[in-house]
């Protein structure tokens, strides 16, 4: 949960100080600390004090209230992200290397299961329940995915991430095949 919470506000951060049009160092400057620590903030790889968060906030000529709005610390069971949402982040000095967080979840200590799912033109099933957190990454086509009781449409590059226990199923909106690459994550703690 926290993981969630660090990233929307390095997210929020970085979003803010583009609207201003300023560069990590003038933010830096305004907010009396290192450039260095604004671009770690804004890649969710450091936790920020209150004074320093307070200080960007202020750096950035926003009310603290509009800086937090909607920002909630309880993590969500449904969490859609589209292609576009995806942020970039270096992890090392390299040429080359371009990640993008598709996600990022603290979970308690699990089992990770690795599948790649095939669904047809007439794939049926009925909705079902797992006894794990699943990650669906669309590779190809699209799907509409319900999940208790919501129907969220995916496209190639979208994902998904819920609690397994919540009724779910996967329906091909695609004139061929549609792949998705699937993760469980199951709780070792049981």
């Amino acid at each position: 949960m926290e993981g969630v919470f660090i990233l929307e506000l390095g997210r929020r951060v970085k979003q803010k100080r583009l609207e201003k049009r300023m560069t990590l160092q003038e933010l830096a400057d305004k907010s009396a600390v290192s450039k260095g620590l604004v671009s770690q903030i804004e890649n969710g790889r450091s936790i920020p004090s209150l004074p320093v968060m307070l200080g960007i906030i202020q750096s950035l000529e926003i009310e603290v209230s509009e800086f937090f709005e909607g920002l909630s610390l309880l993590e969500p069971t449904i969490l859609l992200n589209r292609k576009g949402d995806y942020v970039p982040f270096e992890k090392e000095d390299a040429r080359g290397f371009n990640y993008q967080r598709m996600m990022m979840r603290n979970l308690p200590p699990s089992t990770v299961d690795f599948a790649l799912l095939t669904l047809s033109t007439d794939s049926y099933r009925e909705e079902v329940t797992t006894d794990a957190y699943e990650f669906i990454y669309i590779i190809k086509g699209e799907t509409d995915y319900r999940v208790n009781g919501q129907t969220l449409h995916l496209n190639e590059g979208d994902s998904l991430f819920f609690d397994g226990r919540l009724a779910h199923v996967p329906k091909n909106t695609s004139s061929g095949e549609c792949l998705l690459l699937v993760l469980y994550f199951f709780d070792q703690r049981s």
